[in-house]
């Protein structure tokens, strides 16, 4: 049997501290407002589960942002996560572009310099490299810092998203100030074989599962950097805490958890964002659900949905679909 049929179970390991990142969400107010207020809120309330937020990412509407609104977005991460935090470095550019390795090192430069580990967030430039040459670029920017979060990412996601070979991934590791890498595949045999590349080659790299489809990966050997855990990141670092301590009740919480992330992250995909502000707005955390402008959106009879699987999490009251 193959692996896609038989999940490696060798590498399950109970009792392994999980490092969790959550990618928070920027709400909005309007359709070309942003909700700061609420964002600080919920930042705050990240980093208090004892998650490391990660700003300016998909979640964070990072790509669509301008280069000012994403250094005030920098800037917040900087007074309100002060053990640090995760921010995604980006390059704007369209396809066809060459890479602009110099815009990536300002980036990687300035998030640094507020006290953040960049994620280089894919480009068309450097998705359009043949794979030895995103090895190259990434080499360049590892001499020039001192860590950074690789970022493989399904085109479900992104269209400038690209995913390495496990051969390109073992370049990747031999990056030293390259310390972890995002794989958003939403494909487990990819990242089951990156676990055990891992085990082999460099145990410190943190694999840091993307999958919102398959959270249980983290049973793996996966740390993470979800979207979905932006819901309920105080539901994540409980699940977590369970997992720590071999409490057999992980289980439930993550298959709850897990009904969550397939609604929500179903096609099309990028609308899970949308998804999510329904979802904290039921839970009382922000005040709106509105989307920026040209995001993809839910239809209002996911709220419904949505709030009956907040009362199973037992985070949102009954009938507060209809409040």
């Amino acid at each position: 049997m193959d692996q896609l049929t038989t999940p490696p179970y060798d590498l399950v390991r109970p009792g392994r501290r999980i490092t969790g990142m959550s990618a928070v969400l920027l709400p909005f107010v309007s359709p070309t407002e942003p909700d700061l207020d609420g964002f600080v809120r919920h930042l705050e309330r990240t980093v208090a589960a004892g998650l490391v937020p990660a700003v300016n990412m998909d979640t964070g509407f990072g790509p669509t942002l301008s280069d000012a609104r994403r250094a005030e977005i920098l800037s917040i991460a900087t007074a309100s996560a002060p053990d640090g935090f995760v921010a995604g470095a980006h390059v704007d550019d369209a396809p066809g572009s060459e890479l602009d390795l110099d815009r990536y090192l300002a980036e990687v430069e300035r998030i640094q310099i507020a006290g953040g580990t960049p994620i280089l967030f894919p480009s068309h430039g450097l998705g359009a490299l043949d794979e030895s040459d995103v090895i190259a670029a990434l080499v360049a920017v590892g001499e020039r810092c001192d860590r950074f979060l690789g970022f493989e990412l399904s085109q479900a996601f992104h269209p400038a998203g690209f995913v390495l070979s496990l051969e390109g991934y073992a370049a990747l590791l031999d990056i030293p100030t390259c310390v972890g890498a995002k794989h958003s595949s939403l494909e487990r045999a990819s990242e089951w074989d990156r676990l055990r590349l891992r085990d082999e080659r460099r145990t410190d790299f943190m694999v840091l599962t993307g999958n919102d489809l398959a959270i249980d990966m983290v049973c793996f050997g996966s740390d993470y950097l979800l979207g979905i855990s932006t819901f309920a990141p105080d539901l994540f670092a409980e699940r977590d805490r369970r997992w720590a301590e071999s409490d057999p009740s992980f289980h439930q919480l993550n298959d709850d958890l897990q009904y969550l992330g397939r609604f929500a992250f179903r096609d099309p995909v990028p609308a899970y964002k949308h998804s999510a502000a329904q979802f904290l707005r039921l839970r009382g955390w922000i005040d709106h659900d509105v989307t920026p402008r040209g995001a993809p959106e839910r239809p209002a009879s996911d709220v419904a949905v949505l709030a009956e699987i907040g009362e199973r999490l037992g985070v949102v009251d009954a009938g507060a679909s209809r409040s």
